[in-house]
């Protein structure tokens, strides 16, 4: 006897697989959206530079399909695209919203991370130094969007019924990354926290071994709340 395909099961795999894949293509269009905007907004930000006669340093590196990065005033915001497609727990507030709840698939999103760096911690290769992640974009297959993040971030990029990608609100998005990084400063980590020193952690490099650098070294970042 012939084997047969279940019809539900079928209907399941198809029709999930296909949202994912739509989910995909939208987070990945997002993506490179992103990546035009923030090209563009550099490429300003030099201009201007030039006009005024200050040596900031604006540069936008390509870093393959799923990730670029800015570098600008000592810091690098590192844009990532995750290429998985993800759903969020029954508690989350998004599951709460009316725009979900009339279709649960909008709930399916890809996410793109931004991450802060300093930009010596790149240039010196200081391998211990820490980044933060100031915010992520999770992306529907109808490209409305929301963000989790850090002050102008989290703050402004909420509402996942009305926020629908758009070449200004991803512009909106950088701006805002951008100055979020510019006014989150490095402060000195506590004192006891680095006063001793062995001779051994002297002697294997001293300051990529043991100089563990990161803007809010020793301090908890939720403080930034």
């Amino acid at each position: 006897m012939p084997m047969e395909l279940k019809e539900s099961l079928k209907e399941l795999v198809f029709n999930k697989s296909e949202l994912k894949r739509n989910v995909f293509d939208a987070t990945k269009e997002t993506f490179e959206l992103f990546r035009t905007q923030t090209r563009e907004l550099i490429k300003l930000f030099r201009a201007r530079c030039v006009e005024e006669g200050k040596q900031i340093t604006f540069e936008f590196t390509d870093r393959g399909d799923f990730e670029f990065e800015v570098t600008f005033a000592g810091d690098v915001l590192l844009f990532m695209m995750h290429t998985n497609v993800f759903e969020f727990s029954r508690d989350h507030q998004v599951m709460k919203t009316p725009y979900v709840r009339e279709d649960p698939k909008r709930s399916y999103c890809g996410v793109i991370h931004i991450y802060n760096f300093l930009a010596d911690s790149i240039i010196y290769q200081r391998d211990n130094d820490l980044g933060y992640m100031i915010g992520r974009v999770f992306v529907n297959n109808e490209k409305h969007y929301f963000i989790e993040g850090k002050r102008e971030l989290g703050m402004i990029y909420t509402n996942f019924n009305t926020s629908i990608v758009t070449p200004e609100t991803v512009q909106g998005v950088v701006e805002s990354a951008i100055e979020y990084t510019t006014n989150f400063d490095l402060l000195t980590p506590p004192y006891d926290e680095v006063k001793l020193v062995s001779v051994g952690e002297m002697r294997t490099n001293f300051d990529k071994k043991l100089l563990v650098t990161g803007k809010r070294l020793g301090f908890r970042f939720q403080a930034d709340n």
